[in-house]
């Protein structure tokens, strides 16, 4: 579980590094933005000083004014719209309009750029006053969703790059299941092999028959469980079986091999036929796993009960224990391969059975409700079809 614990440090740190670096993307933009338009500000402004010196200038002065021209015709991003004191449109700058519409587009311009800024007013003579309106250049506008902009393509590099890691380490644990679970089935034949030789021997030395049969259950079972490794990575054959007595020969052989303090309830009619596509052999292991977890958590004490039911056209299984119950801190990560509350386990139980469960069977299981100290069930779905 401390394993689990590093990686979700790690999954929140990367995310808190994401979010400072967007965060301060942002307000580093918002800044740029505020100072831009403040240097628009100034050149409107620059702009309106202009004006106001050209409409008084004195035809007879040998002032130069190249200067003033020079500044007019230097803004060329900058919206601007001159009104009379009346509210008339005199003059606009920068604004795309065809002839037709003139008179409707500039009235929607004049009005966006009363709501954005204050006018800048030229006093043109004593009895004159101008209004100079304006807004935001476009690169300016386009500044202010910069932020955003970056802060979605933070986000999106790091989902691709979280899907990525994630199909990668998917691959990679595939590999290594599908080796491992060849290799065990592997090395098992040789031990099942020499055991079933001493069984037979034993059989001729007159040894007690129940001990034997038992033996041979045990010999039996082992063959079992290396059938099961070797088919993990194959596609295993499904046909059409009893779900019912499924549960009830894993349960019956769970019962013989559990502490007698233990106790197993099947709540469900065992008369009736629960048929579903089904590879027995694996769909045992998943009982097989979800009883052995809820013995654990009951420290080999309590009440397993697992109940079989039809709804539409699928099948639900539920497997209830009285154990400890699990935080729902971990109701995502219980199926994840290495999580254990134990000191001793490899954490893979519930992870294969899920395997088995949604891969092969293309069924669901998940923890249904859990409560500390009271219980945990767990809830598997299956396609009748």
């Amino acid at each position: 579980m401390e394993f689990y614990f590093k990686k979700r440090r790690w999954k929140i740190l990367l995310l808190l590094l994401a979010v400072a670096i967007g965060i301060g993307s942002f307000l580093y933009t918002n800044w740029l933005v505020r100072k831009m338009a403040v240097e628009e500000r100034k050149n409107v402004e620059l702009w309106a000083a202009a004006t106001q010196k050209l409409a008084t200038y004195d035809l007879n002065s040998n002032l130069d004014i190249t200067f003033l021209v020079d500044i007019l015709n230097r803004n060329t991003t900058i919206p601007i719209i001159i009104t009379d004191s009346l509210g008339q449109i005199g003059d606009s700058r920068n604004i795309s309009f065809s002839p037709e519409h003139k008179e409707k587009i500039l009235r929607r311009e004049l009005t966006k750029m009363k709501e954005e800024n204050d006018p800048i007013i030229i006093s043109v003579s004593e009895t004159e006053t101008q209004y100079l309106y304006y807004r935001d250049s476009v690169l300016l506008e386009n500044l202010k969703y910069y932020p955003l902009v970056q802060f979605a393509i933070i986000i999106l590099f790091i989902l691709v790059a979280y899907l990525a890691f994630n199909s990668s380490r998917n691959a990679e644990q595939n590999q290594v299941w599908v080796g491992m679970s060849k290799e065990t089935a592997h090395q098992l034949g040789t031990p099942i092999s020499s055991l079933m030789a001493w069984v037979e021997l034993l059989k001729m030395k007159n040894v007690d028959e129940n001990l034997i049969q038992e033996f041979e259950k045990d010999t039996q079972r082992l063959q079992k469980i290396t059938e099961r490794f070797s088919k993990i990575g194959s596609v295993p054959e499904l046909t059409r079986t009893d779900v019912g007595e499924t549960i009830r020969s894993t349960v019956e052989y769970l019962k013989t091999r559990s502490s007698g303090r233990v106790r197993f309830i099947l709540d469900f009619d065992q008369e009736k036929k629960y048929e579903a596509p089904l590879n027995a052999s694996l769909f045992s292991w998943v009982i097989e796993n979800l009883c052995k977890n809820a013995i654990d958590a009951m420290n080999n004490d309590g009440t397993i009960q697992v109940s079989l039911t039809e709804k539409g056209g699928q099948i639900i299984i539920e497997v209830t224990d009285t154990g400890k119950g699990v935080s729902k801190t971990y109701f995502k990560t219980v199926f994840q391969p290495g999580f254990t509350t134990k000191r001793r386990g490899w954490g893979l139980g519930l992870s294969l059975a899920k395997r088995i469960v949604e891969n092969y069977h293309k069924g669901k299981i998940f923890l249904k409700q859990s409560e500390i100290n009271k219980g945990t069930t767990f809830r598997i779905v299956l396609n009748k079809v």
